[in-house]
């Protein structure tokens, strides 16, 4: 049986609002550990440490080019991809997915089937601040907040932030809390629901590995505690045993049962595989920090070297018709439907 190795970067549970870590991601590489010790050797010989980490690496411009060349032979020889998310967007989604969406659905609009969710959120992305300033964000603070306490409280200390707004000015957004939908309250005080963007993240990296493997596999991940919701939503989609398949998007879809059967946690230190997956995902998340701040490639980013196959990203579309294109026929909503039944059944 094959092993895909993950790794996790920028986790912060389900505040998605820290201004120090803006970015989350998380990586899997299909690589035996006796290869990953080979490329950590070539690349690394006179390491003292432990194990390989990016955060220390970085710290010292002559591991710039070697951290480079690394990457650079990891993604050019073994089967693996990185996923990115901007974690103000993905909180964003979560507010269409769960303080917009029902309404929506109530009234028989399946915001999910061409993409308008990502459309929708998108546009609150843009908008959102442009219209209400800091205000807009003290409403996403008040939304994960609500969806974190689960309390009348909270969800009504929501609602006032919107009420304290203009929010006619974006009424597709704001408009459901605004006119306190009972279905958008329900889901937000609901039990299974949180702000966690680990399962999104997860499921987009599932996507890839699926189609990646051609017969079972099995996943190993560190033990650390940022990476003990990964093991508990892995475990819950691998027994996931009805048959069912859902598309996402004209490059993803999802088929059940998995070919994913197991997954391991293991000790970062005695698995050189997971290490490697920690220098990809701090890399990518560096690079992408660098990005957005100097609005362009560094020498050294690593991001040059991903092919378009290798990294999945969940970042703002300002163009909603490329939406449409991309997620024609969605099955999103039936999706999160399958799953919430699986949360159920967990949960006995």
């Amino acid at each position: 049986m094959s092993i895909f190795s993950i790794d996790e970067s920028g986790y912060t549970g389900y505040d998605l609002l820290q201004k120090s870590q803006p970015w989350q991601g998380a990586c899997a590489v299909k690589i035996t550990h006796d290869d990953a010790s080979y490329l950590i050797k070539k690349h690394f010989p006179k390491l003292q440490a432990s194990e390989l980490k990016f955060s220390s690496l970085r710290r010292r411009e002559t591991n710039q080019k070697p951290l480079f060349s690394l990457q650079q032979e990891i993604l050019s020889n073994f089967e693996c991809v990185t996923c990115i998310a901007d974690k103000r967007f993905a909180l964003i989604q979560m507010f269409i997915e769960y303080a917009v969406e029902p309404f929506y659905y109530d009234i028989g609009e399946n915001l999910y089937e061409n993409g308008m969710n990502v459309s929708l959120a998108s546009m609150a992305y843009y908008l959102g601040e442009y219209f209400f300033g800091r205000e807009f964000d003290n409403i996403l603070r008040a939304f994960q907040n609500a969806m974190h306490n689960k309390s009348s409280e909270s969800v009504g200390l929501l609602i006032n932030s919107i009420h304290s707004v203009d929010w006619k000015k974006m009424p597709e957004v704001l408009g459901p809390l605004a006119l306190e939908h009972p279905d958008c309250i329900d889901s937000i005080i609901n039990s299974d629901t949180s702000t966690d963007a680990a399962f999104m993240i997860l499921k987009a990296l599932i996507t890839r590995t699926e189609l990646i493997s051609k017969e079972s596999y099995s996943i190993e991940h560190d033990r650390s505690d940022n990476l003990l919701r990964y093991n508990e939503y892995l475990s819950m989609l691998i027994d996931c045993k009805i048959p069912a398949s859902f598309k996402f998007s004209e490059i993803a879809s999802i088929h059940f049962p998995l070919k994913l059967e197991k997954v391991v946690q293991i000790d970062s230190k005695l698995s050189p595989s997971v290490q490697l997956c920690d220098v990809l995902v701090g890399g990518a998340l560096s690079g992408v920090r660098q990005l957005t701040q100097d609005k362009s490639f560094s020498f050294y980013s690593p991001l040059k070297l991903y092919r378009d196959d290798q990294i999945i990203h969940f970042l703002p579309d300002p163009n909603p018709a490329n939406q449409a294109k991309f997620r024609k026929g969605a099955q999103g909503g039936e999706f999160v439907d399958f799953m919430a039944t699986q949360f159920s059944r967990a949960k006995r």
